[in-house]
């Protein structure tokens, strides 16, 4: 032992390319951290994973190419959990004692093809080079599992640093969930997750990660990852990259990092005020004045009366159920729950079901989690299940009709923020959705604040009108007004009449 070394730092072991190749599995955990959670504006109930290739486990010192044709390569600095024996159907009590060693990782992604794998991030994460390890193996007996630290450096600087004692599901649940249903062999590796600060890296960045025991003084040592410009662009007979600005937000993790302008929300609260100051009615006059005849969503009823909707609408679409897509995209993390848990406060989610009431679209659940998204409302023109639950919520609901069947039997939810026609109107993401037991009305962002003040300048005409009928005043001249009346309504309104 040479002298400052401790006994249990002669226990760290460099990881190896031999090593690597006893790796069966790569399990990752998609949400761990409550400050990655706060980032994401959502925390979930249970852990959920996805797998990537052991191909693309690579050492220390090495480079990880970000590929042709793509912008958003992001790092993930993450504790790796090294499985030391197997487990299988473990318990809580138990689960860390399989663990053998923990080390550093980085959990490397390019979100430029995200999209193409339907949330399994088989590709996105799976590139050759994307998931490094090391460069030390830290026992896991000789550290306490919700006392270690992460750290991630960018060319030098400190870009993420949080502590396990801040995980939403400690170390011994995931490996106790995951062994519920399979073999965690010796050799297979877990990354937990990463913490808020995950951001893009670029072409000559260096990326270090370290993970270590304070109360030990037990570190895996720092592993380093040079980024290099890939050269091959992708072949055309498979996905190619595409990008939003919903994924340039996520992948530099907000809208300000990525440089995108925030926009101004259209539905201001001032503007929100006026719209529901007004009948739904004197709306769909203006609207009307504007030759926009086809703005209502018809026959639907809702689950409450007396209460007015008003808020943007984001929207999900349905296609008949045809048995083979139902298997590819009904089931699991489908496009109804992957809408319903990123809704934001004031979205209504409007569902287009073909109007089609042989089925639900929506049941207690999936409502209860758009209400605790803060939606402002749901509208399908299909089926609702579990009526008088959803009914008993406060998120108010618009619905053709109840049905107890499930998605199944007509429908497979397919995708979401695009333009559909939902009760004989198209709607647009975007577009201000107005909804009472009067009727729903689809309000053009552009023509919003104009449609509003004209609708609220109505009424008080309207008020003024039936004030001078109630006089006792003849309807001719009055309604609609003549030179000498709109003298008189300017006067009453001068005077503070319709304040």
């Amino acid at each position: 032992m040479s002298e400052g070394t401790t006994a249990q730092e002669t226990q760290l072991q460099p990881l190896d390319a031999a090593a690597l190749k006893g790796t069966g599995k790569v399990l990752a955990v998609h949400l761990s951290y409550n400050s990655r959670a706060a980032q994401r504006g959502r925390v979930p109930a249970n852990p959920s994973y996805f797998m990537k290739a052991s191909s693309s486990l690579s050492l220390t010192g090495g480079t990880v190419e970000r590929p042709a044709g793509t912008e958003l390569l992001a790092f993930e600095g993450e504790v790796a959990l090294v499985i030391g024996k197997p487990a299988r159907r473990v318990g809580l009590d138990e689960a860390w004692s399989y663990v053998g060693a923990v080390t550093a990782s980085n959990d490397l992604g390019v979100y430029d093809i995200k999209y193409a794998d339907k949330g399994s991030n088989i590709r996105s994460k799976s590139g050759d080079g994307f998931t490094p390890v090391g460069p030390n193996l830290v026992p896991a007996g000789l550290v306490d599992p919700a006392g270690l630290r992460i750290r991630t450096w960018v060319n030098g600087g400190l870009v993420q640093e949080d502590t396990t004692a801040d995980l939403i599901f400690p170390f011994a649940q995931i490996v106790a969930d995951l062994s519920q249903l399979m073999t965690l062999e010796p050799g297979d590796i877990i990354l937990t997750g990463t913490p808020a600060g995950s951001s893009v890296i670029v072409p000559g960045d260096v990326v270090e990660v370290e993970v270590d025991s304070p109360a030990t003084g037990l570190s895996s040592g720092r592993l380093s990852t040079t980024v290099t410009q890939g050269e091959v662009p992708f072949a055309e007979f498979g996905n190619t990259p595409k990008v939003t600005d919903k994924d340039r937000e996520d992948a530099y993790g907000s809208a300000e990092a990525a440089g995108l302008a925030p926009k101004a929300p259209v539905l201001t609260e001032e503007l929100k005020a006026k719209l529901a100051s007004v009948a739904t009615a004197t709306i769909s006059g203006a609207l009307r004045k504007r030759g926009l005849n086809n703005v209502s969503i018809d026959g639907l009823q809702p689950t409450k009366t007396g209460r007015k909707v008003i808020g943007t609408a984001r929207t999900l679409r349905y296609v008949p159920n045809r048995e083979d897509l139902f298997k590819s995209h009904g089931g699991g993390y489908n496009a109804q729950k992957r809408i319903i848990d990123d809704l934001n406060e004031g979205d209504v989610l409007v569902m287009e079901a073909r109007g089609e009431k042989g089925a639900g679209t929506l049941g207690d659940i999936l409502a209860l989690r758009a209400q605790i998204r803060g939606a402002a409302g749901v509208i399908t023109d299909g089926g609702v299940r579990d009526l008088s639950a959803v009914a008993g919520l406060d998120i108010p609901a618009f619905y053709a009709t109840a049905h107890p069947a499930v998605l199944g039997r007509k429908h497979v939810p397919w995708d979401t923020d695009i333009t559909v026609a939902c009760g004989g109107a198209t709607v647009q993401p975007g577009d201000i959705i107005i909804a009472d037991e009067d009727g729903i009305l689809v309000l053009p962002p552009s023509l919003a604040e104009e449609i509003a003040d004209e609708a609220v300048e109505q009424e008080r005409q309207d008020t003024f009108v039936f004030e001078m009928v109630k006089a006792g005043h003849q309807v001719d001249g009055l309604f609609p007004m003549n030179a000498d009346w709109l003298a008189k309504y300017r006067e009453w309104t001068a005077a503070g009449g319709g304040q």
